[in-house]
């Protein structure tokens, strides 16, 4: 025997889907400011598409890229190449890690960890948190060269202060948006609120404080490449000195050597991720 639908109710008004656009949806709004902006930046820029996308300008680029797909992999380059990655990604490694580190300790100051917290402190913590992470990491390395001289000293203290920066502001977040009812549980009790972070709060956002820190880890690797340009060495110092003198082969083998740190680094917080979340 089929079985009958239920019937609506005499009351039960049916409303219609919501229109495309309404007046009062400040969604709707934002999105077409958004696209004003992106029509208005097309409009004020000098986009030479013409140029850009010209048969002559396509060859050079073709002619480059072959250059590039061509890489030196001597035995005799390959031993420069490969000191200059390992300093690469040492210098990475090494300044997230302090990154990390200091990074969770202003993250702390600059967080309101509940609603009855006053948290003296968030303000002038998080203006230095700005401070940090709006300067780039090419001054930062500028100013410290003058201080601590040529070398990956300098590079490895400038990621370390930008970075520190961008994890500080990430980690505050995570920690102000941790479910506040465990550190609750916690505080009735009268739990001194060392522990309270340390027992509740810190286990749940660990997760996402790894996640965090594993992904500018990998976005360093890059920016210690850029660092060298400047005299911080590692992979950037070669890849200033090859490309300055259109050494194309030698430019494709610098790059090739930051693509595979890059897969290293993301086959590490692949593996890291698994291994938490187990």
């Amino acid at each position: 025997m089929a079985r009958i639908p239920p019937q609506p109710a005499a009351n039960e008004v049916y409303r219609l889907p919501p229109k495309l656009f309404d007046a009062r949806c400040r969604a709707c709004w934002f999105v077409a400011a958004a696209l004003a902006l992106v029509v208005a930046s097309f409009w004020s820029l000098d986009l030479q598409w013409a140029r850009f996308l010209s048969a002559d300008a396509l060859a050079r680029m073709g002619r480059f890229g072959a250059e590039l797909l061509s890489p030196n992999v001597r035995s005799a380059f390959l031993a420069k190449l490969l000191p200059a990655a390992a300093e690469t990604l040492a210098m990475s490694m090494l300044g997230t890690l302090l990154a990390a580190v200091a990074g969770l300790l202003l993250a702390l100051p600059a967080s309101k960890l509940h609603a009855d917290d006053r948290a003296r402190w968030r303000a002038p913590a998080r203006l230095l948190l700005n401070v940090l992470r709006s300067v780039p990491e090419l001054m930062w390395a500028v100013l410290l060269l003058i201080a601590a001289g040529l070398g990956p000293f300098a590079g490895t203290l400038a990621l370390a202060v930008h970075t520190t920066g961008v994890l500080g502001r990430l980690f505050a977040e995570s920690i102000e948006n941790a479910a506040p009812g465990p550190a609750f549980a916690l505080r009735v009790r009268g739990v001194p609120e060392g522990r309270v972070l340390l027992y509740a709060t810190l286990p749940q956002v660990l997760p996402q404080l790894l996640s965090y820190t594993l992904y500018r880890w990998e976005n360093n690797i890059r920016a210690a490449a850029i660092l060298g340009v400047v005299g911080a060495g590692g992979l950037g110092q070669m890849l200033a000195f090859h490309l300055g003198l259109f050494q194309m082969a030698e430019t494709g083998s610098v790059l090739a050597a930051m693509i595979v740190l890059v897969a290293i680094v993301d086959i590490a917080s692949y593996a890291a991720r698994r291994a938490m979340s187990r």
